[in-house]
């Protein structure tokens, strides 16, 4: 072969293989080419205090330093969380403005709203599930119950007149506890609130029975002794309160329920944002920092990427519209 022919093949080859790296050089050029131009908008669609609230400001304030600005937690609640995302939904999709969801503003008012006023999958792109976080059955003080089937005894010998608690319409509190009724036959009413800090004020001074409450809003009043935990509504018992029995074991099954989380931004949001904010977000729930201080609320963390969140958002919302369906809820206005 001659000289000639020689360096003809080997620019070929050369080039050959300049055009398989392109791709895996675009991609990964495409996530750092996004950079903030301005504080980045997070909004919680619950008030401020409670466990989304907490776990959105950990996040939001181990990011901002890779971003380079500040991400800025906004508080919007109201009508189940779907006034907040119902902004998010309608925001300019620049990259600027995310939200923290989770089933209910992302799953359950789909099924419980007959007018959300957004669509929770054609008008989101999906960054990072989060995770999930437990429930656990409280009761206030004065209540004279220790255990779930003192509870239910309690319940069926008063029909109607104790009440629970919930997060909001659609809630994991509110529909799990709507299943848990319908496998124990028993009815209590229904007091909704916009968030876990107002309805766990009112467990504590006693104006509320009970609630099915995420863990990481009464943990710290299950360890004071400012409210009573009486069962875990997870297939096994937490190890922070190694006391207190799961559903199951004290003989309720098939009422099992967790709350997942996950982080959002508008669909039409530019894929290098999107790509950028997905890296940052995934990389903070890594880190044992953000861990430690998540999984102290009560809150476990299980990391997705938006590859793997799909799929696990379809299914967690069929899974929520047949708790929904099991527990005759109909969709309100």
């Amino acid at each position: 072969m001659s000289n000639n022919l020689r360096a003809t093949r080997r620019t070929l080859l050369l080039g050959a293989g300049a055009m398989l790296a392109a791709p895996a050089f675009v991609r990964s050029a495409s996530a750092q080419a996004w950079s903030p131009s301005r504080p980045i908008r997070l909004v919680v669609a619950y008030p401020a205090g409670g466990p989304t609230d907490a776990i959105a400001r950990v996040v939001a304030q181990d990011i901002a330093g890779p971003l380079g600005q500040n991400v800025v937690v906004e508080n919007v609640g109201g009508a189940s969380g779907a006034i907040g995302t119902r902004q998010v939904a309608r925001a300019d999709a620049d990259g600027h403005t995310i939200t923290f969801g989770n089933n209910q503003t992302h799953g359950n008012n789909m099924f419980l709203m007959k007018e959300p006023g957004y669509d929770a999958v054609k008008d989101f792109a999906p960054l990072a599930g989060a995770g999930a976080f437990e429930h656990i059955f409280v009761v206030k003080n004065d209540l004279p119950v220790r255990t779930i089937q003192e509870l239910i005894a309690l319940a069926k010998s008063k029909p109607g007149e104790l009440n629970y608690g919930s997060t909001g319409l659609g809630s994991g509190s509110h529909l799990s506890t709507e299943l848990f009724m319908v496998r124990t036959g028993i009815k209590m009413t229904h007091v909704p609130y916009r968030g876990a800090a107002p309805l766990v004020q009112d467990i504590v001074g006693n104006r509320v029975d009970v609630a099915n409450s995420t863990m990481a809003s009464v943990f710290t009043q299950i360890q004071a002794g400012t409210l009573r935990g009486i069962a875990i509504g997870s297939p096994q018992r937490n190890q922070r309160l190694p006391n207190i029995a799961t559903l199951r074991e004290q003989g309720v099954n098939g009422a099992d329920a967790e709350s997942w989380t996950g982080f959002f931004a508008p669909v039409a949001t530019p894929q290098p944002a999107l790509d950028r904010l997905s890296r940052e977000i995934l990389a903070s729930l890594a880190k044992p920092s953000v861990v430690e201080a998540i999984t102290r609320l009560g809150f476990t963390i299980t990391a997705r990427d938006p590859a793997a969140f799909k799929p696990y958002h379809a299914q967690e919302m069929q899974t929520w519209a047949e708790i929904i369906k099991a527990a005759n809820i109909q969709p309100s206005g």
